[in-house]
């Protein structure tokens, strides 16, 4: 989590983020009773708004909209919706409930997180401090090599934690996570060098799934029961497994991390998640 940063008092009151989007996981259920009862030409016209509604260019999408198909029975599917109005984003939800589809649908699970630059994402400077630590000798071509790269990768990776564009890629998964607070594994009461070095760690274990996995991680300490959620996309369903399961045995996962609920799902168009779950007559 990124540093508290001093308010000033002359600073106006805002629901804009000064740096970061919110963000909303949302998980729905079709009620297929309610369905059912409802005649041919609600659903017709249901189906259409909603298509509508969750189309990412809409007039009204926030910046970010993304549609997937859930897998197994937790939901029937799934929206992540980021922008830097929170309001504009539960707009979304205001108006699925308000169609004519609205009476059908019950909301299943939901996570409100806002994005932010880890505190365990190093400036360029510290970068250079975490190579002379690790033994490369300050100053030498491979060290100047490896700064500069960093320097040039740093705006990139700021803008993918902050402002992130949404992959395409077909398979996705959800799941909130808390750092344990227990006596003997309290994260909270390590000192920053230890907490940075196991993150350190976890960060590589990613990094080796580049090209196969992408992975988002937003805040919620101070907005939700858990405290952080992790969003993952994945070019093939197995990536998703293998990832997880080889960062559990990261320090930082196996020793401190407890995690919530899973929701695996399947980006797919608006129209053709209704189709998928036979929201059809």
């Amino acid at each position: 989590m990124s540093q508290g940063r001093p308010e000033s008092a002359q600073e106006p009151p805002s629901l804009t983020p000064r740096e970061g989007w919110h963000c909303l996981h949302i998980f729905y259920r079709f009620d297929r009773g309610v369905l059912a009862a409802m005649p041919p030409e609600q659903v017709r016209q249901g189906r259409e708004e909603v298509t509508g509604m969750l189309d990412p260019a809409g007039s009204e999408a926030p910046q970010r909209m993304q549609t997937s198909v859930v897998s197994g029975h937790k939901a029937d599917f799934g929206l992540m919706l980021m922008d830097p109005d929170p309001l504009k984003i539960d707009a979304v939800h205001q108006r699925l409930s308000a169609s004519r589809l609205g009476p059908a649908l019950t909301p299943a699970y939901s996570f409100v997180s806002m994005t932010e630059v880890s505190e365990y994402v190093p400036s360029v400077e510290q970068y250079a401090q975490q190579l002379i630590d690790e033994g490369e000798q300050e100053g030498s071509p491979a060290f100047q090599a490896k700064v500069k790269a960093y320097q040039g990768r740093e705006p990139a990776m700021r803008k993918m934690r902050l402002t992130p564009d949404l992959p395409d890629w077909p398979a996705t998964c959800f799941y909130p996570m808390n750092k344990k607070r227990k006596v003997g594994e309290n994260w909270f009461t390590l000192p920053f060098s230890a907490r940075r070095k196991m993150m350190s760690e976890h960060a590589r274990s990613g990094m080796s799934f580049a090209g196969r996995v992408t992975q988002l991680i937003t805040v919620g300490v101070g907005l939700e029961d858990w405290e952080w959620g992790v969003t993952l996309w994945a070019k093939n369903p197995e990536y998703l497994k293998d990832i997880v399961y080889r960062m559990r045995f990261d320090e930082a996962s196996a020793r401190y991390a407890e995690f919530g609920p899973f929701y695996t799902s399947y980006i797919v168009p608006p129209a053709e998640m209704l189709r998928h779950c036979r929201v059809e007559r």
